[in-house]
Order: C-alpha cells, then structure tokens, then sequence
C-alpha cells in the first residue's frame, strides 16, 4: 500500500467505481448520479467543492476519502467526511486507517474544530472502527434531507 495522496482528475474514473461500489453496499445501486465529468468539474474546476484523498495498492486506487468544508454556527468551519470508501477486495488491510489518519490530519492543519459524517445504523463494522478511533457516533440524532424531487414539490407549495 502507498501513503494516502490527494486524488488528480485521472483518479475519477476509478473513485466513481468506488462510489458506485458503495452504492450497491448500501443496497442503493441505482441512487448514484454524479457522473465522472461532473466529479472531475466538481473537484478540479474554478472552485472545487471538494477534496479527495486516495489510497492505491499495487498501482491501482482501492480507497478514497472525500471531504468538503461547511460552517457550524457553534464551531465555524468543520470538515465534512462525505464518503470513506475501501474496495471490497481490499477491506481489512488498513486502507481505512490511513485515510481516516490523512482527513484527521488536514483537518488539524486547517484549524477546524470538528470532522463529522454519517453511518448507516446496520452498519455495525464501520461504527466499531469509527468508535475505536475516538469518534463519537451520535445514536441520538437523525439525517434530514429532501432531495431534487422534495425540492421541486417544496418549492410548488410556495
């Protein structure tokens, strides 16, 4: 395994297979929509909206973290963790650690005062990682979203 990089528009090809391989893990195939060209615009245009650590073993890019800044009204700028995405073939090798490691580490070099991201609740291997490396899975709130559709039938009722 290779030291964690920041992601380069050639990586997009392979972290869009990842997202796509998560997508079928979390029993959502047919959720993902961002195509390759939009991850490359997205990450790599004017403005990026995101940063992107990657992890290859044997040449080939088998994890990814993808990150992004928000505002807390309570802490100011925080981290957003939006995906920590290990290959299947390559779970268990410690790819998750040294992505986790590389995102806490920007993090403090940029002066956040949090990370957070969600974890699907049946997801109970992921949730014993995160807890055995500090974090505080909190069981007590809930993700609220709407999405384009909600949106639009939000927006119709105005």
């Amino acid at each position: 395994m290779n030291p964690p990089r920041l992601a380069t528009k050639n990586d997009m090809p392979r972290v869009y297979e990842l997202i796509q391989e998560l997508a079928i893990f979390e029993k959502e195939p047919d959720a993902v929509e961002v195509t390759v060209s939009q991850l490359i615009e997205d990450g790599f245009g004017k403005i990026p909206k995101f940063v992107c650590f990657v992890v290859e073993v044997e040449n080939k890019v088998e994890g990814l973290a993808l990150i992004y800044t928000r505002y807390s009204t309570w802490k100011g700028e925080v981290i957003h963790l939006e995906d920590l995405i290990v290959s299947q073939a390559s779970r268990g090798k410690g790819l998750g650690t040294v992505l986790l490691d590389e995102v806490v580490k920007y993090g403090k070099q940029k002066g956040v005062k949090r990370i957070s991201w969600e974890v699907l609740d049946w997801n109970e291997p992921a949730i014993e990682f995160y807890e055995k490396k500090g974090a505080n899975v909190m069981r007590d709130w809930n993700v609220v979203q709407m999405d384009s559709i909600a949106i639009d039938k939000y927006l119709s009722r105005l």
